[in-house]
Formats: structure tokens, C-alpha cells, sequence
């Protein structure tokens, strides 16, 4: 005998708004269920309801898990499909990667194209007892298949130039607040953020006073709170530099001084020897 599950509608009813009983709780929600028949993702409370995921997070992941397999997920392709910019899509892709909820890693073709593998678990640290096929990893040219594996133990190959100083920022934490200290992998994910910041114009102590400041009590992922602060409060461009005032000049006809970015004559003799010209 199947077992029946008393909280789900019947099937093919459509509810009747006026039939809501809403004297079951005076506020907070009331559910209006109907059965989906096609078109539905599973997705589970662990991810609906986690307590240390952003919702950008929680939100991305859902729609990652909606995708076919071989669908493209790099940065570049979400930033063009959801309104949220490339700081705050690339701060949630390494919260999902914190707990576990994706996998990239870099690898080389046989071609020699460098690509980027994305696996999506919908629950981490769980295997699956049996899957018709492989989990799909996404990247950022064409869809790779590749098999079940664990969360890669190598850090993100990033140009080690140009993170250098940003890198140095993130290692360094530990010396002023000893609750953050980061993994290498999590220094290499984080270590581009700090980079913008650099880039537009904020000192290395700036970074590391925002990074350390009014820590909660019960930290207890470092790596997903400096992601969140490092997208959440990325200052903006500086603004242009105004060039300064011309230098000084001396006039060719009266000697008199006057600013202009090039030797000549001063605007009363100039326009005195045009008139005379005239």
C-alpha cells in the first residue's frame, strides 16, 4: 500500500482564494499549495533556509540546480542574465563554494584552452547511491563531462602578479584578528576582490580596518564574511584628478605675466595685434 502524504492537495484541484482559512495563524504566511507536474526543481530546506548563505546565494544556487546539464554558468553569462554585477555574482559563487554547494576547478584541454570546471551539488557531502550519469561541470566554452570527485584540494591557479598584493592582505589578517585566518585556497578565491578595492584607490590599511572590524562573536565561516564585505562594500572609482592651473608666463610684447599652457603673448596684446592686423 502506498504511503499517502495528508498535507498534499488533490490532485488537478486549483484553490479557491475564498476558501483560505486564515484563521489558522492571525500573521506570518499562509501556504497556498499546487502540485507541479512539470517544469520543477527539487530543492531542499538545507539550501531554502540556510542560516549563513546570502540570499544572492541562495537564489543563484536555486537557478543553477533549475539548469539542464551543460548549461553555462561562468560569471560573465549570470551577470548578463540577472541584474545583481559581476562584484556581487562572483561574492555569491564563492559563498556556494564555502559550503559546499559548487566545485570549480581550472583545467587544460587537450586542445590547451584553459577552462573552468563547474559541479553543482544540490546536498553537499552527500554521494549519490546511483546516477544514471556523471554530474555535469559547465565551463566557460563548451560542457565537459567529468566524474563524481571531492572538493579539489589545490588552490584556484590565479596570475600570482597580479594578486600579489592582495594576497599578502588576505595572509595577513591573522596577525590582527587571529579568527580569520584563511586557508591558501580561500586567499586565492578572495584575493581578486581585494584587488578592486586596490584598484580603485583604497590602501592596504583601509582594506584590512574594513575586513577586521565589529567581527560577530560567534564567527564561525571567516571566508563567506570577508566575501560578503568585500562585495557588499567595494568603494566606488575615484573620481578624475582636475589638472592644476596653467604656469605662468611671461608676455612677448609687454613682459607682463600671464597663465597659459604655451610661451606667446598675453590676451590684451593679442587681441590689441589682431586689431591692429585688422
Amino acid at each position: 500500500m502506498d504511503t499517502q502524504n495528508p498535507s498534499a492537495p488533490p490532485r488537478g484541484s486549483s484553490p479557491d482564494p475564498g476558501a483560505i482559512d486564515t484563521t489558522v495563524s492571525r500573521s506570518g504566511v499562509v501556504h497556498v499549495n499546487v502540485r507541479h507536474t512539470s517544469h520543477y526543481t527539487v530543492i531542499g530546506n538545507h539550501l531554502a533556509q540556510h542560516r549563513k548563505l546570502s540570499l544572492i546565494a541562495i537564489g543563484l544556487a536555486v537557478y543553477i540546480q533549475s539548469l539542464p546539464a551543460g548549461a553555462q554558468v561562468d560569471i560573465k553569462t549570470l551577470t548578463a542574465r540577472f541584474p545583481e554585477g559581476e562584484i556581487r555574482i562572483a561574492a555569491a559563487l564563492r559563498e556556494l563554494e564555502e559550503f559546499g554547494y559548487l566545485e570549480r576547478t581550472r583545467k587544460r584541454l587537450p586542445s590547451g584552452q584553459m577552462v573552468t570546471l563547474t559541479v553543482s551539488y544540490n546536498q553537499p557531502g552527500v554521494s549519490p547511491t546511483s546516477a544514471p550519469e556523471a554530474p555535469v561541470a559547465m565551463t566557460e566554452s563548451a560542457p565537459v563531462y567529468v566524474p563524481p570527485a571531492p572538493p579539489a584540494q589545490d588552490p584556484q591557479q590565479l596570475d600570482p602578479e597580479e594578486h600579489r598584493p592582495a594576497a599578502a592582505i588576505l595572509a595577513d589578517l591573522r596577525r590582527h584578528e587571529p579568527r580569520l585566518l584563511l586557508s591558501e585556497r580561500d586567499v586565492h578565491r578572495l584575493a581578486p576582490a581585494v584587488t578592486a578595492w586596490l584598484e580603485r584607490g583604497a590602501a592596504p590599511e583601509a582594506v584590512r580596518r574594513t575586513l577586521t572590524a565589529s567581527l560577530p562573536p560567534d564567527l564561525r565561516h571567516p571566508a563567506a564574511l570577508l566575501a560578503h564585505r568585500l562585495a557588499e562594500l567595494l568603494p566606488p572609482p575615484l573620481p578624475a584628478v582636475p589638472s592644476g592651473p596653467a604656469p605662468l608666463q611671461n608676455c612677448e610684447a609687454c613682459d607682463r605675466a600671464f597663465r597659459s599652457p604655451e610661451p606667446g603673448r598675453c590676451r590684451g596684446c593679442a587681441t590689441s595685434g589682431a586689431l591692429l592686423a585688422a
